[in-house]
């Protein structure tokens, strides 16, 4: 059955035709391509193979970057894709996100001109897949306590190290690591590098026994003496400012692609309470269902006009990484509640994969957690308004 939407405040008149073009077309890839798969890739715990040359088709890999064979779209046109992508399922929006977020985004902001035209517009086709290397075992909320290190021998970069919870780590072509640095003048400083697939001393194991995320690929990244040319560091990144501008940009595309999620569940909730008789009439006509049913909808509502709010001020330059953290933090707050409130409504359907609610529950369960965790959002926000970290 395609999907109508979920617009109670007529956000749609909000957008350009631009974006209502891209919603629409990505609406129906979803229903028709994805929709009808997605249960059995999260079933079996496979990625879909052909998806990411499908999406360079159609132009979602790194939509909103300019030149190389990328789109050149506004934010709120790359948000809505990722709202698309999500409404299916979590997993495959993180493949998207992280492919244009944090593998193309650092690659066309920070690296060399090489570098841009060697990965770009291979990843924009699909034809390269990346993976983005910062989260450690031990330092996850911490990056700057990372251990991951690089050292300038001769003419060569000696990278060892590993890096957990890394999406798209087994596929990946490329990953882009993040290191503590040593060249021999001065003190380490954190740096991007570029590190192919096949490099000796770079090895990946893939993360099984997943209850979350089981249609994308979670990986560890493993450097034993990975020996790379001078020319592997991207010259346009040092310190923590060049990932965590990364994770700006993806955390941007995770507050609109979560209300796709919160959306399928709302509509799923929505047509089952109508359908489903219990006693003398439909759940929907109970007022406890009802009640359930608006809380839903309001939080919906409230998390597009959000995102909207925030892609406008995005598009102008003025967006704060604090606004990015307050979407991020609220949106995938209510899409949580969304989903296990469907769970609820129904009942012992909700857990099995008939129906979407609960894999959207589990897969909601990593959102919360990564690319900065609910505490960590509520931490920078606190500080944003008082003046005073509470970090240390």
């Amino acid at each position: 059955m395609a999907f109508n939407g979920v617009d109670y405040f007529a956000i749609d008149e909000l957008l350009t035709d631009e974006e209502r073009m891209v919603r629409d077309t990505f609406r129906r890839f979803v229903d028709e391509e994805l929709m009808p798969h997605i249960g059995q890739h999260f079933r079996h715990g496979t990625f879909p193979k052909d998806l990411p040359r499908r999406l360079g088709a159609l132009g979602a890999l790194g939509a909103s970057l300019t030149g190389y064979g990328c789109a050149g779209l506004g934010p709120n046109a790359y948000g809505i894709i990722m709202q698309e992508l999500e409404r299916c399922d979590s997993g495959l929006r993180s493949f998207a996100s992280v492919q244009g977020s944090l593998v193309m985004y650092p690659i066309h902001a920070y690296g060399s001109d090489a570098q841009k035209e060697r990965w770009l517009p291979a990843m924009a086709r699909g034809e390269a897949i990346g993976c983005f290397g910062l989260t450690e075992p031990d330092f996850g909320s911490n990056p700057g306590g990372m251990l991951t290190n690089a050292k300038r021998v001769g003419d060569r970069w000696v990278l060892n190290g590993e890096k957990r919870w890394i999406t798209s780590g087994g596929l990946a072509d490329v990953a882009v690591v993040w290191a503590r640095a040593h060249d021999g003048d001065g003190e380490p400083a954190i740096r991007g590098f570029l590190v192919p697939r096949g490099t000796d001393g770079f090895t990946t194991r893939d993360i099984e026994g997943k209850f979350s995320l089981r249609a994308s690929v979670t990986s560890e990244l493993i450097f034993q003496d990975c020996a790379l040319p001078l020319d592997a560091v991207m010259p346009g990144a040092t310190g923590l400012r060049g990932p965590l501008g990364c994770l700006n940009q993806a955390r941007f595309g995770i507050s609109w692609g979560v209300i796709g999620a919160a959306m399928a569940c709302y509509d799923e909730a929505l047509n089952y309470t109508r359908d489903r008789k219990q006693f003398s009439r439909p759940l929907a006509g109970y007022q406890l269902v009802q009640q359930k049913l608006v809380d839903m909808l309001e939080d919906i509502t409230s998390a597009q006009l959000l995102v909207w709010r925030l892609g406008r001020l995005k598009e102008a330059g003025k967006a704060r990484p604090q606004q990015v953290s307050m979407a991020k933090r609220h949106n995938v707050r209510i899409a949580l509640h969304a989903a296990r409130t469907a769970r609820d409504l129904l009942g012992a359907n909700g857990v099995t994969d008939e129906y979407q609610c609960g894999r959207h529950m589990c897969n909601l369960e990593s959102v919360f957690t990564y690319e900065g965790t609910d505490h960590m959002h509520t931490l920078i926000m606190g500080q944003d308004i008082t003046g005073l970290s509470a970090f240390e």
